[in-house]
């Protein structure tokens, strides 16, 4: 079955059902990539398309003539071609996450024609079922309101969620403490109030979100106390709390605190997280099967983690197809030990994964259906046309983030 055509969906949607999430953040905007031939068609989505979709139509038109003709016989091959020749631009960055999309349509095309799904082709499932976490964003304040969103995600099902560093409101908009020890103070209060609230059980998780965050950046000496004030409270981990610029200041921060540091959703390409996973500068790794350059890279990010006794922990903030791509990975991959889900997700997770992802008691259970299991009809993209300046990003003078015009970053 060769391949007769290479194609970009952008569509923008509701971003979320969950009311706290969308206290910060109303749309989401997405880029599904189309492998067609003759017979079944083959979809992947890339994370790129979250951020900056309008760029993807362009790369995936480079790329196209590639793959015009040929089978998916052999897709680590057709990744490679495609790899290089880009490889002059897209060694790392935009180039290799838009081909990410590209390269989890042809492992969905694949797993139609042979009828299984794409988890068997990476080898097989290795575990029987996966923890689940619900990544809730911000933390929503005053603390009321934070109780209650904690409330929210227990009663869908979770066992374990994860908040962000500073606080929203709708009133105040962002709070991110400047001073080094303003910022453990709150970040251990806060920890400490959703402890007394939730009690011991529930897996908790923080956010620093420090390589896009719309208020202070942490540096190493702040990430420190941050760490150390939030030891007592068992966190699952401490994520991203340095920006990517800094593999040095990981891996100082990770010998400096008894709280798992994780990251690496915004590392692109076995190339570029060779650097970090070399540095120990995780003692989790969250490949993002949307974002890192393919499901293939995924799983070579997942075993340079496995031979340093790291474990991943995926990451999926994109929309249906990022989430079954890391799905499946994630049960790939041996050294997986939790999965990132969008609590109480919008349309356009709903409505593509069309009931193929399975959660129960906090567990995430293997998909069956051929493929990734995702769809893309007529009535979604009818329903969801794609919106221009719908993408997020940080806001500077000259570009603000529409969705949070009206919010002024306080602290």
């Amino acid at each position: 079955m060769k391949i007769t055509d290479v194609r970009t969906i952008l569509l923008t949607g509701p971003m979320t059902n969950d009311p706290f999430l969308r206290e910060a953040r109303t749309l989401r905007s997405a880029a599904f990539i189309e492998v067609v031939t003759d017979g079944p068609t083959g979809l992947g989505e890339t994370y790129a398309g979250y951020f900056c979709p309008e760029l993807v139509p362009g790369i995936v038109e480079f790329f196209r003539p590639i793959l015009i003709g040929q089978t998916v016989d052999d897709i680590p091959e057709l990744w490679r071609r495609m790899y290089r020749c880009g490889k002059t631009w897209c060694r790392v960055g935009l180039g290799t996450i838009v081909l990410n999309g590209i390269e989890a349509a042809l492992w969905d095309l694949k797993g139609k024609l042979l009828g299984q799904p794409v988890h068997a082709l990476l080898g097989g499932r290795r575990h029987d079922r996966l923890p689940a976490y619900a990544t809730g964003g911000p933390s929503n304040y005053p603390k009321d309101r934070l109780a209650a969103k904690i409330d929210h995600y227990l009663s869908l099902g979770f066992r374990g969620m994860k908040v962000g560093a500073g606080s929203y409101s709708k009133d105040g908009g962002w709070y991110f403490p400047k001073e080094t020890a303003e910022a453990a103070d709150y970040e251990a209060d806060k920890l400490a109030f959703m402890r007394s609230h939730m009690g011991k059980q529930p897996w908790l998780m923080m956010d620093g979100h420090m390589d896009n965050s719309p208020g202070t950046t942490w540096t190493v000496e702040m990430a420190k106390a941050v760490a150390r004030a939030v030891e007592p409270f068992d966190l699952f981990f401490l994520e991203e709390p340095l920006p990517y610029t800094d593999p040095w200041g990981y891996a100082e921060l990770c010998r400096a605190t008894s709280v798992p540091i994780a990251g690496g959703e915004c590392l692109t390409a076995a190339y570029e997280w060779k650097v970090f996973i070399e540095q120990d500068c995780f003692d989790m790794g969250q490949p993002d099967a949307a974002f890192t350059g393919g499901i293939g890279e995924f799983m070579k990010v997942a075993e340079m983690l496995a031979a340093r006794d790291r474990k991943v922990v995926t990451h999926a903030a994109g929309a249906g197809g990022s989430l079954m791509q890391n799905v499946h990975a994630g049960f790939a991959a041996a050294n997986t030990c939790m999965l990132e889900v969008l609590p109480d997700y919008g349309p356009l997770h709903s409505e593509v994964v069309d009931g193929g992802f399975v959660m129960k008691d906090g567990y995430v259970l293997p998909p069956d259906r051929p493929g990734l299991g995702i769809v893309l009809t007529d009535e979604i993209r009818r329903r969801f046309p794609f919106v221009p300046d719908s993408g997020e990003y940080i806001s500077v003078p000259g570009k603000i983030l529409k969705d949070w015009a009206r919010h002024e970053v306080a602290g």
